[in-house]
């Protein structure tokens, strides 16, 4: 192996949360690259050969499940952590089936994303929840498998919901119940 400095991609619409996480990973000694939007990503994988990538799932209008399967096109060795605030089972297996090493949900720091790269598989010890997810947990589950289904699309996806749009818009921006 040589001695090249790693050079990191991090995508992520939020400013001041991309700002942390480049100064963490600059003192971790990573050559670090930030991009809001999935053109500016793509851009900067034109531009550099990454080994590893963090991505939000949530880009503003954007899918960062869209951003996955176009890094791993240019670049398929690339090491890809979804990182999320919104998590969902259906995303997550998604990110995976999608050339994702692991799935994260925010907040996370450097530590906690250094380590999701290092696991290279998964662990059958993980501690199983004893109680069922809450009906506002499965409701949010569903909407995003079927968001998923429609590839992002909200209107389309209140259709086949058979809620409003502004009402489905209302429940994807809460944050989702932890059980």
């Amino acid at each position: 192996m040589s001695d090249e400095i790693e050079k990191l991609l991090l995508v992520d619409d939020d400013e001041v949360f991309l700002q942390v996480l480049h100064r963490a990973f600059k003192k971790r000694e990573f050559d670090v690259y930030t991009a809001c939007t999935i053109a500016d990503a793509l851009a900067l994988c034109q531009a550099h050969y990454f080994s590893k990538a963090v991505v939000d799932l949530k880009l503003a209008e954007e899918s960062g499940l869209q951003l996955i399967e176009k890094l791993k096109l240019q670049q398929q060795d690339l090491k890809i952590v979804m990182l999320t605030g919104y998590s969902s089972i259906s995303t997550a297996v998604e990110a995976i089936k999608l050339g994702a090493q692991n799935y994260l949900c925010k907040p996370a720091d450097a530590d906690d994303i250094l380590n999701a790269f290092e696991q290279g598989q998964g662990n059958a010890d993980v501690e199983i929840s004893t109680q069922p997810p809450s009906v506002n947990r499965l409701e949010w589950e569903h909407i995003q498998r079927v968001l998923s289904e429609h590839d992002g699309n909200i209107s389309a996806t209140a259709r086949a919901l058979g809620m409003h749009r502004r009402t489905l818009q209302r429940k994807l921006q809460k944050r989702p119940v932890k059980q």
